[in-house]
């Protein structure tokens, strides 16, 4: 399954509770341009409208060799294919304060393209903090038992 796009930020800004995994409407030429890893879910996010999820604010550039006679554009939202039992419960699940669905990254399954999100809440400032100093004292720990 190679990973053709990450959301790097999203471990960072948020706690990751439960993971999902979704298929992406794409057109023709969007596939083959994401197929190519010409998209990016910076500052992307997953929104439910008439319970459907719909992947919001990811760009996908436009292909170089398509045709494309109707104005393409790239921040569209993009339908996600997901049972209507995972709907119900994702629902349910973002009733609660402070949740929300994060995408974490997209990738192909044998010719399909599918996302990986998560139901998420958001890290405080002094969680952030703690998640560097942890880092920073594993890097040191790693450089001691390297050096030794």
């Amino acid at each position: 399954m190679p990973t053709l796009a990450t959301n790097k930020r999203a471990h960072f800004d948020y706690e990751l509770l439960d993971k999902f995994e979704a298929g992406l409407v794409l057109s023709g030429a969007e596939t083959k341009s994401t197929k190519m890893g010409h998209i990016s879910l910076k500052g992307s996010f997953v929104t439910i409208h008439d319970s459907e999820l719909y992947l919001t604010n990811a760009t996908i550039s436009h292909y170089p060799y398509a045709n494309f006679k109707i104005a393409y554009d790239p921040t569209r939202s993009r339908k996600l294919l997901v049972k209507k039992s995972e709907i119900k419960s994702l629902i349910g699940k973002l009733h609660v304060k402070g949740l929300t669905l994060v995408p974490l990254r997209v990738y192909t399954k044998r010719r399909l393209v599918k996302l990986e999100f998560a139901v998420a809440r958001g890290k405080k400032a002094h969680d952030k903090r703690s998640d560097i100093a942890k880092k920073e004292d594993e890097r040191t720990i790693q450089r001691t038992m390297k050096n030794q």
